[in-house]
């Protein structure tokens, strides 16, 4: 490892790097998002009732949806495919769970 890269980590864990590379680099902070009441209590809903459909249905309204994940974006394109892929549904939900 470099010398400055052995520096540049010896320096990241102490215990103010996140503070003074906020003076440095100050990020600037987005509002924060509502939810429509309605859409979350239908989230809440389809969460307890484990209703994975439902729920990535639900989930896919809002404008960001809760996990990263690259098959996100299609089936925001694609609504149907939701029923076309349950393995994909159940494999987001359950990191949703």
């Amino acid at each position: 490892m470099g010398h400055w890269t052995e520096l540049s980590i010896e320096y990241a864990n102490q215990r103010s790097y996140l503070d003074e590379l906020y003076r440095i680099y100050p990020t600037i902070p987005e509002g924060i998002r509502d939810i429509n009441e309605d859409r979350w209590r239908n989230i809440e809903k389809s969460f307890n009732d484990g209703d994975n459909v439902s729920l990535i249905t639900h989930l896919l309204y809002l404008d960001l949806f809760p996990i990263k994940d690259s098959y996100v974006a299609y089936l925001k394109h694609d609504s149907g495919a939701i029923t076309r892929n349950p393995n994909t549904i159940n494999r987001l939900c359950g990191r949703i769970y």
